[in-house]
């Protein structure tokens, strides 16, 4: 039924055919291909490489020396993995989903605002988008051992005015680390791109010198990614800004890598954060392998890509510029106003193609008494929303070369425990509870 075909698919089966009639009409056959190549991964555009063997990480949320060696594997064999927004448990399970399907390692980040959606909107509390983020955290911590694939839990772009944001977040982690020996994410972003570089990378030393004991991973963004994301507007910066210099990249591993080398740059290279036209955003990802080999001169390195690198506002973005990216290093790209459309999409074509069901609890061409809660009822409709999404989020996958990097590995059902997690062992503190439990200490 045209009408309920996702938009995101006809736009680009109309790509190929110079149509919008998507999979009806005269090209019927093109758009019927096209559609096998999205669901599939079989795009003639998408990044290839030869496959080395997959990554021995567990699966579950993964941090410390797994997320080092997922990433360094990523690196190695020329591939990115794909970061995706969640403002939900939906949205959480459809990435997950997806991953398992598509057999890929993936990330899942939450925004501040996202963050503030999953505590709810009405909540004005300060530190709501704290809370938000821990709840998601625990979600996605207590399930995604059941996806059988592993995932890096991440927060999202951190300004200057949202540190608040960030302490909460790294005391969640503190606490979890004291009680589990992990930290609950697997890595942090801070955004001080709006700052002096001296300040931005000051202020990134600070917090990486709190994180490195923990092994949790650093983003840090130097250069400034334009459009508008999360509240923070760059639509009329100097667009000069928008690219960023091997010196500036340098500066921040000689000020980080003598802490840890846990972390990753945001380097600007054009990107704009929002949704446009293939062609239409300036991207010179061919800056990065400039980044590159001033770090591998500087550092004499055997090493031809010794930076780990992120790409963000991928939007517009062509698949030989996303390629170029992450031949140059790119380990991470993120993903936001493409699944929010294919998730929206799918609800979109849902109600197109069930309209006369939808329009009362009761009522419908089947009869004025017939019920409608099969068709309103959330549960079928936000099923069709993870539906698209998790289809849309297997192009990024084949886009980015890490479809099929990472066999799924399911759990025989049953075999997982409920509670995933039990606090690490403390012989003193057991002990000294225990007396105090017989003796009766602490009782009124």
């Amino acid at each position: 039924h045209r009408r309920a075909w996702p938009c995101w698919m006809q736009s680009m089966a109309s790509s190929l055919d110079g149509t919008h009639d998507g999979p009806t009409g005269n090209n019927s056959l093109i758009g019927t291909v096209h559609l096998f190549i999205l669901q599939f991964g079989l795009s003639p555009f998408a990044l290839t490489t030869k496959m080395a063997t997959p990554c021995d990480v567990p699966v579950g949320v993964i941090t410390g020396d797994d997320v080092v060696k997922l990433l360094k594997h990523a690196k190695d064999n020329g591939y990115a993995i794909p970061a995706f927004n969640c403002t939900s448990s939906s949205t959480a399970n459809a990435v997950m989903e997806a991953a398992a399907k598509f057999n890929s390692p993936v990330m899942i980040q939450a925004s501040n605002g996202g963050a503030q959606f999953v505590a709810g909107k009405s909540i004005k509390d300060k530190n709501a988008q704290a809370a938000g983020a821990v709840a998601l955290a625990l979600h996605v911590r207590a399930m995604a051992p059941y996806y059988g694939i592993p995932v890096i839990l991440h927060s999202d772009h951190c300004a200057k005015k949202l540190l608040p944001w960030f302490d909460g977040m790294l005391e969640a982690d503190e606490i979890y680390f004291a009680q589990y020996g992990v930290p609950l994410f697997s890595s942090h972003m801070l955004d001080l791109s709006e700052e002096p570089d001296e300040e931005n990378i000051a202020i990134c030393v600070q917090y990486f010198k709190k994180m490195a004991p923990m092994k949790i991973w650093l983003e840090m963004e130097i250069g400034i990614t334009g459009g508008e994301e999360d509240g923070v507007n760059n639509e009329d910066i100097d667009p000069e800004k928008l690219y960023t210099s091997p010196e500036q990249v340098y500066s921040v591993y000689e000020a980080l890598a003598p802490i840890g080398d846990m972390f990753s740059i945001a380097a600007a290279f054009g990107n704009v954060h929002g949704v446009y036209k293939p062609g239409n955003v300036s991207l010179s990802p061919e800056r990065l392998l400039k980044h590159q080999s001033f770090a591998k001169e500087k550092l004499s390195s055997e090493d031809d890509k010794p930076i780990y690198l992120v790409m963000h506002g991928g939007s517009g973005s062509t698949d030989e510029e996303i390629n170029t990216a992450v031949s140059a290093g790119v380990v991470k790209m993120n993903v936001d106003t493409d699944t929010q459309w294919a998730y929206w999409d799918g609800t979109r074509a849902f109600a197109a193609d069930n309209w006369d069901y939808l329009q009362g609890q009761i009522g419908n061409p089947k009869g004025p008494d017939a019920p409608n809660k099969k068709f309103y009822d959330p549960r079928v409709w936000i099923r069709k929303a993870e539906e698209s999404m998790i289809e849309r989020i297997g192009v990024s996958m084949t886009k980015l070369g890490c479809k099929d990097t990472f066999p799924v590995k399911k759990p025989e059902s049953g075999s997982l425990p409920i509670y995933n997690f039990k606090p690490i062992p403390h012989p003193i503190k057991d002990i000294a509870q225990g007396v105090s439990k017989v003796l009766g200490f602490g009782k009124k």
